[in-house]
């Protein structure tokens, strides 16, 4: 069964099913189907499943050729999006990209999943091969996914269908061009499986297609996404460091990055997304799963401080617009803050894990009046000189273009009180209080006991 599928993969007769319909999901099936593999994705939103069946991508932000690929696809047949899991019943190969997000104890939460899988069973192809290219907890294929699917099902793994793990390298704004560009890890459950599916990512990654073991795969994903946790965690830090002592981060970032073989990452107002903030507890939590006895297993040091770093950032750029608000004799109660940008990331519409609601809700408990702009995110669009207007402080959470393009002077002529809170080093501080701005900026020690500075 695994050579014919491997054929029809190869000739491109086989049909792909996918299911989720979301950031990862929609430009998979986009770019399946436009590799001329007929496509069916589901998706349980019957508002996005109608959205997408008219040609019409749900996701907002710039996503360079999206929209134009969607109503290319829609339009010649090629991907069918719908909520009926019936519909799979002639997918040879189905993906699952569904959220694996976690709870408050860092535990990962597998009902999505879970519920894929099993409205997956009772049409699974027999002979079909099942990818999981979510991003999950290490051991997930082996201790979650593989006996639910047998048991589901009455099958066996690699005698009745074939099971692998290729997470996905994906972020909002480059979905296509990543998708497209960078190296996929194939993982199955024999090596003959990993192969089939670099038969299969071959005809949308035109980077290298690494066949390994599932854990191996799964360990790759939620690693590299640890290691840029850590990454970030080390330069905010310093950022804060610098703060302490009255230096500049971005200058010191400027010249460490001159030395050889270093490389430290953007400090900023804090970490979001659906990825970077929980793939490192997946990684963590695989330990939960190993055969090891507990008092052997390796206490994690590393991974837990660099999230309580980056966790912190949010809440560090609110105790600085409250200090700057204190330092003109503006009580929190009395106060009204702008906070620009609303977004995980900049140019984008994702809000998950969004620093922004944390600097809000932290802002808002202080009783101060919180106005927020996005020119993204449906929720806070509008004129974002209009949100600014009067403020007693403006604060930039995400680098979106259009806040790069801001003229200060305009930003001057707007607000009551001119204090900035720069958390992404969108402006020089030298320019912004030669206007005449109180500015604060992560990274950028700056005294705030009095006005004067």
């Amino acid at each position: 069964m695994l050579t014919e599928l491997k054929q029809k993969l190869e000739t491109g007769q086989a049909v792909i099913g996918v299911i989720g319909l979301g950031y990862v999901g929609l430009p998979v099936a986009c770019s399946f189907a436009q590799a001329g593999f007929r496509v069916v994705g589901v998706d349980i939103d019957a508002g996005r499943v109608a959205v997408i069946q008219q040609g019409v991508s749900p996701i907002e932000g710039e996503e360079p050729g999206l929209a134009d690929l969607l109503a290319a696809v829609t339009v010649s047949g090629r991907l069918l999006a719908t909520s009926d899991y019936q519909q799979l019943a002639q997918a040879d190969v189905v993906l699952i990209d569904v959220e694996t997000p976690v709870d408050d104890d860092h535990i990962p939460q597998y009902r999505a999943l879970q519920a894929a899988v099993r409205s997956l069973a009772p049409v699974l192809k027999q002979g079909g091969l099942v990818i999981v290219e979510s991003t999950i907890a290490p051991g997930t294929i082996d201790h979650l996914v593989k006996p639910l699917l047998e048991e589901q099902t009455g099958w066996q793994v690699n005698q009745d269908f074939y099971l692998g793990a290729c997470p996905e390298r994906v972020m909002p704004g480059k979905l296509l061009a990543n998708l497209r560009q960078l190296s996929r890890v194939c993982g199955g459950s024999t090596p003959e499986v990993a192969e089939t599916m670099a038969a299969l990512y071959r005809h949308v990654v035109a980077a290298d297609l690494d066949v390994a073991d599932v854990l191996t795969a799964e360990l790759v994903k939620t690693t590299e996404n640890a290691y840029r946790d850590v990454q970030i965690a080390f330069a905010n830090e310093v950022a804060l460091v610098c703060e302490a002592v009255g230096g500049d981060v971005w200058r010191v970032r400027e010249l460490v990055n001159k030395s050889p073989y270093r490389q430290m990452h953007l400090p900023g107002a804090g970490v979001g997304g659906h990825c970077i903030p929980k793939d490192p507890w997946l990684l963590a939590h695989s330990l939960r799963w190993s055969a090891s006895a507990a008092a052997a297993r390796p206490p994690l040091r590393l991974i837990p401080a660099a999230r309580q770093i980056n966790d912190g950032m949010p809440r560090h750029v609110a105790e600085l617009t409250l200090a700057a608000l204190q330092a003109h004799d503006i009580s929190p109660n009395e106060a009204k803050v702008a906070v620009m940008g609303y977004a995980y990331l900049k140019n984008s519409d994702d809000t998950r894990n969004s620093p922004s609601a944390v600097l809000v809700n932290f802002l808002r408990q202080a009783q101060v009046e919180v106005l927020i702009h996005d020119p993204w995110v449906a929720a806070y669009q509008g004129e974002w000189l209009s949100v600014a207007q009067n403020a007693d402080a403006v604060v930039f959470m995400v680098a979106h273009t259009l806040y790069r393009k801001i003229d200060l002077a305009d930003l001057k002529a707007a607000v009551g009180t001119p204090v900035l809170v720069d958390g992404r080093g969108l402006f020089v501080r030298a320019e912004a209080e030669q206007l005449g701005f109180y500015y604060l900026g992560i990274g950028q020690g700056k005294r705030i006991d009095n006005v004067s500075g």
